[in-house]
């Protein structure tokens, strides 16, 4: 038993400076994000999206509903800077627009204005509707 908790010990986790690490190799451990079964399940089956399209949505995704977000009661991003994204994502500003307006006519994101997006919790209305998820003082 005591080799058992020994074992244990060694694997534990600890906060080093705000970082994550592994006690036993001091490695940072991989952050993640809760994103809905339903996206890969369904969505992704549906909508074939592409590779830049998958990016963008869930880079706002991740925005809006993974990430301290004061308007995530209303399903709303921060104001994001497309240069920005389009710099953390490897695309261009083009791809960018191109994938925003598509995953707006597919109805999985809405502008409020330039930068800023209202992001559907659960990708459609339909989707939402069916979970029960509405918007806090807000409605597209």
């Amino acid at each position: 038993m005591d080799e058992l908790q020994t074992i244990l010990a060694e694997h534990q986790t600890k906060k080093n400076n705000g970082i994550e690490t592994n006690h036993h190799k001091n490695r940072p451990i991989a952050s993640s994000s809760e994103i809905p079964d339903l996206f890969f399940d369904d969505v992704l089956v549906k909508f074939k999206l592409n590779r830049i399209e998958i990016l963008v949505i869930m880079y706002l995704y991740r925005c809006v509903w993974c990430r301290p977000n004061l308007y995530k009661v209303h399903g709303i991003s921060q104001i994001l800077s497309h240069t920005e994204m389009a710099n953390k994502l490897g695309l261009s500003i083009d791809e960018i627009y191109q994938a925003l307006k598509k995953l707006e006519d597919l109805g999985f994101i809405s502008t409020i204005r330039s930068g800023q997006y209202f992001v559907r919790k659960y990708f459609t209305k339909q989707n939402d509707e069916f979970f029960a998820h509405t918007y806090n003082e807000f409605e597209i």
